[in-house]
């Protein structure tokens, strides 16, 4: 139980730290797109920043998937 806690908290402290990296890097950028979800867009964001959020969405799923999937070694 420990370890799952330790791998969550780890992948969320990883994906808040490079998120705060990002919004600081990606201030001063000129060039800026929005993404068009058919009926709606979104704010233009550089990007950068989409592909960061991309990157840390994926950190954050991988991270509390292998929390979830990963067996105790109390149970073997």
């Amino acid at each position: 139980m420990i370890i799952r806690i330790k791998i969550l908290t780890t992948s969320i402290a990883a994906g808040a730290l490079l998120l705060l990296a990002i919004c600081l890097g990606s201030q001063n950028l000129n060039d800026r797109y929005s993404i068009n979800f058919g009926l709606n867009k979104t704010a233009p964001l550089p990007i950068g920043f989409i592909v960061g959020v991309s990157l840390i969405t994926g950190i954050l799923t991988g991270g509390s998937l292998t929390a979830l999937l990963i067996q105790d070694q109390a149970e073997e």
